[in-house]
């Protein structure tokens, strides 16, 4: 299995574990940022998209901070970049 793809398993895992999760997509990016400095000490760049309840009556930072902090095992060793999209999900058109 490649490193990446153990990675996006870890993140996923430790995402399942904070939100009741209706939706989860994570996509390694890092390609697109190839010869860039924090690419070389090995961190990834991703881009995730999640839904779930525990976003509802949350602002835009409040949810970031609450991905982060699912993710903080993983930064900045694996994670150097990342670009979140979340969303409650009454907030996803149907």
């Amino acid at each position: 299995m490649k490193l990446n793809q153990q990675r996006i398993e870890r993140f996923t895992n430790d995402l399942q574990k904070a939100f009741k999760l209706s939706h989860l997509e994570i996509k390694d990016e890092s390609h697109l940022h190839a010869g860039h400095a924090g690419a070389a000490s090995g961190g990834g760049h991703f881009r995730i998209h999640i839904v779930a309840p525990e976003f509802n009556q949350l602002n835009a930072v409040a949810r970031h901070r609450a991905v982060y902090a699912a993710l903080k095992d993983h930064i900045p060793s694996e994670i150097h970049a990342l670009s979140i999209h979340a969303f409650a999900p009454d907030e996803i058109p149907s």
